[in-house]
């Protein structure tokens, strides 16, 4: 039960990994990833990751970036 548990929250995460990276790439538009990550407070190579979907991010970052885009955390990972 626990391990089939642990697998459902692995995909879940893995998804929510996919949404947040395919929302940032959008958001960044024309930006570079230099240009974007400044915008957002965090650094380039992280952006880079996280468009991805290879890097974790914790909450305050989400935080973070939510405010500094103006958008909700629903609006982040893909939710209208």
């Amino acid at each position: 039960m626990w391990d089939r548990l642990c697998a459902q929250l692995l995909v879940v995460a893995e998804r929510l990994a996919k949404k947040l990276g395919a929302t940032l790439r959008k958001k960044r538009g024309d930006l570079t990833y230099a240009q974007f990550a400044k915008k957002v407070g965090i650094g380039h190579s992280t952006l880079h990751r996280l468009e991805l979907g290879e890097q974790n991010i914790a909450l305050k970052t989400i935080e973070q970036i939510t405010r500094r885009l103006k958008c909700t955390v629903g609006e982040l990972f893909g939710e209208k």
